[in-house]
Formats: structure tokens, sequence, C-alpha cells
């Protein structure tokens, strides 16, 4: 089977396809005809070399890719997903090795499984499942109730724009920041209050809400620059492994959030399908590039301002 990979760490240059055997489903596992595959950060990560040290020891080519969209297509001994061959389905992948979503067939449990939304293309249903599941694994950390009040920065993102809409779904009151061309997409997401995107994220939450949000989700990264945004006593989800430092202060706790802990979450990853056949979720794809293209997918997504998944299609 034809896969996307690199065999060195680097620059959006080392992708190249690669020729793997075809996987084959082992117990209480499902293979999938890959027909789109999202381009998220966490792939540009492991091509770029900052995961090297977790993948010490195993050998090239690696694979990038944690979301899968296409055609379920075997099913393995005691798998249970009440789902039938040639089936259009949508999973979470952890890559390793030359296990990844870049490629034209891949085997992941049962479990990371479900149908895919329906009246939504491949591609559609390929920027939902790791976003997704990221911004249901924040919020149940942050375990907040209606009526209480979420800050989210990087409102314009993939996960960003998943919390808003969730949170909004909910009944929080989200203050969300954005650039001014994006204001009116947050907004549509359901933000209560948009504040100016930056390093004075805080400052701005404090003045839309004085005493500061209950909690509040860094999609943007922003570290100890948006602890300020958060009340005495409140809770913060970082998303890069951000744990405070020993910086934190005025009773707040960080929250570093791994979605590789909801990767075999099977009802959530269902229900997240099932809001985006509601319209609670939007399903937002930027561009779909072909699959030998991944490099210049990389590239674009590096350089900053896509609004929406950048997708490879198979």
């Amino acid at each position: 089977m034809r896969a996307v990979g690199l065999s060195r760490w680097g620059g959006p240059g080392v992708l190249h396809v690669v020729d793997l055997p075809d996987p084959e489903a082992g117990p209480a596992e499902v293979r999938i005809r890959v027909h789109a595959a999202a381009v998220n950060p966490t792939d540009t990560q492991l091509r770029s070399g900052q995961r090297a040290e977790r993948l010490k020891g195993v050998p090239p080519p690696h694979v990038p890719g944690m979301d899968a969209a296409g055609v379920l297509e075997q099913i393995g001994a005691g798998a249970s997903t009440g789902l039938r061959v040639g089936e259009r389905v949508m999973a979470i992948v952890l890559p390793r090795g030359p296990h990844g979503a870049y490629a034209e067939r891949v085997v992941v449990p049962a479990s990371s499984v479900v149908r895919s939304p329906a009246g939504a293309s491949d591609a559609e249903a390929a920027a939902l499942p790791m976003n997704g599941l990221t911004a249901r694994l924040a919020l149940d950390v942050l375990a907040l109730r209606p009526g209480q009040t979420l800050a989210v920065s990087g409102a314009a993102g993939a996960v960003g724009g998943y919390v808003v809409q969730l949170a909004a779904a909910e009944g929080l009151t989200v203050v969300a920041d954005a650039a001014p061309a994006d204001e009116p997409l947050v907004r549509a997401l359901g933000a209560d209050m948009v504040a100016p995107r930056g390093a004075a994220f805080a400052a701005h939450v404090r003045t839309l809400v004085p005493g500061g949000a209950d909690g509040l989700v860094d999609a943007a990264l922003l570290g100890a620059g948006a602890v300020g945004a958060v009340r005495d006593a409140g809770r913060f989800v970082s998303l890069r492994g951000y744990d405070g430092g020993g910086e934190v202060h005025r009773g707040i706790t960080v929250h570093p959030v791994y979605v590789r802990n909801y990767a075999h979450e099977h009802e959530k990853l269902d229900r997240l399908r099932a809001q985006a056949e509601e319209g609670t979720l939007t399903l937002r794809v930027a561009r779909v590039f072909p699959a030998e293209h991944a490099a210049e997918a990389h590239r674009l997504l590096e350089a900053g301002g896509v609004r929406g998944r950048l997708v490879l299609e198979f």
C-alpha cells in the first residue's frame, strides 16, 4: 500500500511516498481503507523530530497522522463495533513507526472507530476525531456547570472552535479570542464575548469578566501568559504539556491533557459524530491535497493562519 512517511527528521521536504505491506486486523481490531487523513500540528511535531525521544528504537519509516476517514474493510476476531464491512467510518489513530493515518490502509482498535457523520464527506469526517476528542477531554477535565464562564484561546482553530461549540451547547458562558478577521467566525461558533487575540488575552478577558473566568482552555498555547484570565481557585487546561511550572498561584490548578487518554473512548467519539449530524459541531475543511503533496500541506500549516483542517486524500 501507499503511505506518506519519513526516514529522517526535518522540514516538510523529508515527507515522501513509501510502499508498505497491507496491515491485517488482529483480535479486537479493524482495518480501514483510508480515503482522507487530516493534517495536524502533532504531525508536524513528529516530522520535525520534536518527538524523537519517544520514538527511540522505533525504526523508520515513520508515518504521521492521527485522523482517518474512509471505509471499513476488515473486522478482526472478537471486535465489537456494531459496524459492517463497507460502512463509512472515521477513527483516531495513535501513530508509531509505520502505523499512522497517512496511509491507504490503517488498523486501529475497534474502540477507536465509529461511523462517519451522515452527510459529511470523508475529508470533513477526518477533521473530527482527534480534535473533537481533545476538546471533549478538555471540557470533561474542567467540569464546569451551566452558567459558569469558560475562556478559550485559539478559538478560531480546530480544537478551539470545537471547544467553543461544545461549551455553548452545554450552557457555559464563553469568552473567546479572535483576530479582527476571525471575529465573525468565532461569534458564529457560539462565543458570547470576544477578546482580541494576542499576548494581552488575559487582560482583555479580565475586562470582560472582571472576576476572571471559571476555567480556561489554552488552545493558542499561551501558557503562563493566559493564567491571569482565570479566577482564584479556577482551572486551566493546557494542550502541549504546560503544567504551571511553579508559576501558578491563587489556588489555580493547571491540567495538561493528552488526547491519547481518550483514544478508546468509543461512546464519546460516537457522541461527537451525532453532534456533527445535529449541527452542534461544524466540520471545517480548509483545503484537500493529494497524499503525495503532504509536504505542501505541512508548509501551509506551519505558515499559520489556516482556518479549518488541511486534509490529505488517498
